[in-house]
């Protein structure tokens, strides 16, 4: 069955409400129960066994098409160059908000995409890890910049983006804690040339940054670099309107609070002890000089950079659906 979304002949998306997207799920497989969702959902994240129906079963099936075309592309590409190359892993992309819910969509297509005998090796690897140390931030005074693009060790980013689409047989990623609110030591993430790397993060979509060159003559020149969204074959932007993210921002945190930041390690234990009301207001701050501020001037500027928006409600469910026009 085909569905005309409700978007202009000037849009490069074709947009789609929930029932037409879900129409679209009539052929795919649903091989996840409750219990699975359960185990994938991030915290304060509603989702369900009916929301993965409606969205993902779809969305993991539109995957499938977008990874066998371009495996076919590689195919038809290598017999004409006579050349003998097995296919590099296919890279989706998650961008959007924190809080958003991108860690629960990301965790739900690798596994659901692993659940395809096509693709059956998938890895997940989230780009926390290559947050600089909070000893590094704290030296070039970047400590409140947490999350924004400076942030991050950009060239380890793209180092390891650029290995695993080169078909390096094992690339490691680093591991961030969330308890302790930094990158741990000696921890690694082995991806072995899996059919699938889904890669998740706040600004994985980010443009090439136009740096200011000094030659010793003539005018100052713009030099692009290549970026890690250079690498990436799909890419989601999960989207909602700030006002809702932020109150799921702060149910979240004060969730968080009654739970994790209890434990001795946390990094965040002294907001265990203090009153609800007070915890709530210093949360609020935070999102609104720190998160939110990240979210208008980096993150939200990627996401027509998408090849697929899933945009959420204030229930967390998704409501429409833009896939970029091929």
């Amino acid at each position: 069955m085909r569905h005309t979304g409700a978007v202009s002949s000037a849009s490069p998306y074709i947009e789609l409400d929930r029932e037409q997207w879900r129409a679209l799920a009539a052929s795919a497989p649903l091989p996840l129960t409750q219990a699975d969702v359960e185990k994938l959902r991030g915290l304060g994240d509603p989702i369900d066994l009916p929301e993965v129906d409606v969205v993902y079963r779809p969305l993991t099936a539109l995957l499938e098409t977008y990874i066998a075309s371009t495996r076919e592309r590689g195919r038809l590409t290598a017999d004409f160059l006579g050349v003998n190359e097995s296919p590099t892993p296919f890279v989706v992309a998650v961008a959007g908000s924190v809080a958003v819910g991108k860690s629960t969509t990301a965790r739900l297509i690798a596994h659901l995409l692993a659940r395809f005998p096509q693709t059956p090796r998938v890895s997940l690897v989230t780009t926390d890890g290559f947050l600089l140390p909070n000893a590094v931030l704290e030296q070039r005074g970047l400590t409140a910049r947490k999350g924004f693009p400076e942030s991050y060790d950009r060239r380890a980013l793209l180092d390891f983006i650029m290995a695993v689409k080169s078909g390096v047989p094992r690339v490691e990623a680093p591991v961030y804690s969330h308890q302790v609110y930094d990158v741990v030591p000696g921890r690694h993430t082995v991806v072995e040339r899996p059919d699938v790397l889904v890669l998740e993060g706040l600004n994985v979509l980010q443009p090439a940054r136009r740096v200011h060159a000094r030659p010793e003559e003539g005018p100052v020149a713009d030099v692009s670099a290549l970026a890690v969204s250079d690498f990436i074959d799909f890419s989601i932007y999960v989207d909602a309107d700030p006002s809702d993210i932020r109150h799921w921002y702060l149910d979240r945190f004060l969730t968080l609070k009654r739970t994790a930041f209890t434990d001795p390690d946390s990094y965040f234990r002294r907001f265990a002890s203090i009153a609800d009301d007070v915890a709530l207001a210093m949360a609020g701050e935070i999102w609104e000089s720190v998160n939110l501020v990240n979210l208008r001037e980096n993150i939200a500027p990627t996401r027509p950079r998408a090849t697929l928006v899933l945009h959420k409600g204030a229930d967390h469910h998704v409501q429409r659906v833009l896939l970029r026009k091929a």
